[in-house]
């Protein structure tokens, strides 16, 4: 079965992603950015976050982060496995112009990235992670990271 990426309405797409989750496959997560939080849950079912910089030095392009995220990306993939599916923080408002246009710029990298390799991905919005975690979709940050510390999350 080829798997297709999320564009279905959001019940179909939930229930998609919660029959991958119960499968021991790959699975990654992302907070998308040029400092990039991200969450792999290996086939065995063994969990590895991290962060990493995609922050071009002065002397190369604004495209150097960009390609470097695509190369993280196939590197990660080669280590691990192949991926079942990606998960992102899907952010709808932006402290700014520049974070709006780096955050879509990763975007557009990641689902060209994802749609050539038949990897399906979905975006999470702020809200429903918030919730998951701390109980309330406008948990502040301080809650959250409490929550977290305590081991707590609220399904």
């Amino acid at each position: 079965m080829k798997p297709t990426t999320y564009s279905l309405s959001s019940r179909t797409r939930d229930l998609a992603a919660k029959r991958l989750c119960g499968q021991r496959s790959a699975i990654l997560a992302l907070d998308l950015g040029s400092t990039t939080g991200w969450a792999l849950r290996d086939a065995t079912g063994v969990i590895t976050s991290g962060v990493q910089q995609f922050r071009p030095n002065r002397f190369e392009g604004g495209g150097m982060a960009f390609l470097r995220f695509n190369h993280w990306l196939s590197e990660l993939v080669e280590t691990s496995g192949p991926l079942s599916a990606v998960f992102f923080e899907e952010v709808r408002a932006h402290a700014g112009t520049l974070a709006a246009h780096v955050y879509g710029g990763f975007l557009a990298h990641l689902e060209a990235w994802a749609e050539f390799r038949d990897v399906p991905y979905q975006g999470v919005p702020v809200g429903t992670i918030k919730r998951f975690i701390a109980g309330k979709g406008n948990a502040d940050k301080q809650a959250v990271i409490a929550a977290v510390q305590r081991g707590l999350i609220h399904y």
